[in-house]
């Protein structure tokens, strides 16, 4: 049984989404980045004007998460009411989350957007940079074997 009141429950639950969404989205960005910089270093420079105004890349997820968390124009709008009453309890009690079962639409479509556009396309963005990476530098290394 959770202790706290349902506010304290929606306030935790809230917190660990945003966290989680902030560091996924850290981890996407810094991946992106490497990707540009070492595959496109061309393009890889346009973050080199950013660093002003970020001096690490990283950085630039606190306003990726807020815009992509649970409170955000994106999924906020998108269902309004699932952003605030599905938070509850787990099921021992120890902790609070989203509630995973959807009793209806809007809830159904706030989990269903928040799995897409938090953790399916963050994670797609990461497995395509690295890929990307690793067959740049499998390339270079085989035109620097051929000289």
């Amino acid at each position: 049984r959770w202790l706290f009141n349902h506010a304290v429950c929606t306030l935790y639950a809230f917190c660990g989404v945003l966290f989680g969404l902030c560091s996924l989205t850290s981890l996407t960005v810094l991946s992106t980045v490497c990707c540009l910089k070492v595959c496109y270093p061309a393009y890889g420079r346009c973050w080199d004007a950013l660093s002003i105004l970020y001096p690490h890349p990283s950085l630039l997820a606190l306003p990726l998460g807020l815009f992509y968390g649970p409170d955000s124009p994106l999924l906020g709008k998108l269902c309004h009411r699932a952003t605030y009453s599905y938070y509850g309890p787990e099921p021992y009690g120890t902790a609070c989350c989203i509630t995973w079962k959807a009793s209806s639409r809007e809830a159904t479509l706030y989990i269903l957007a928040l799995f897409i556009f938090c953790y399916l396309l963050p994670c797609l963005l990461i497995l395509i940079s690295y890929s990307l990476i690793l067959w740049t530098v499998r390339v270079s290394r085989r035109a620097v074997r051929q000289h």
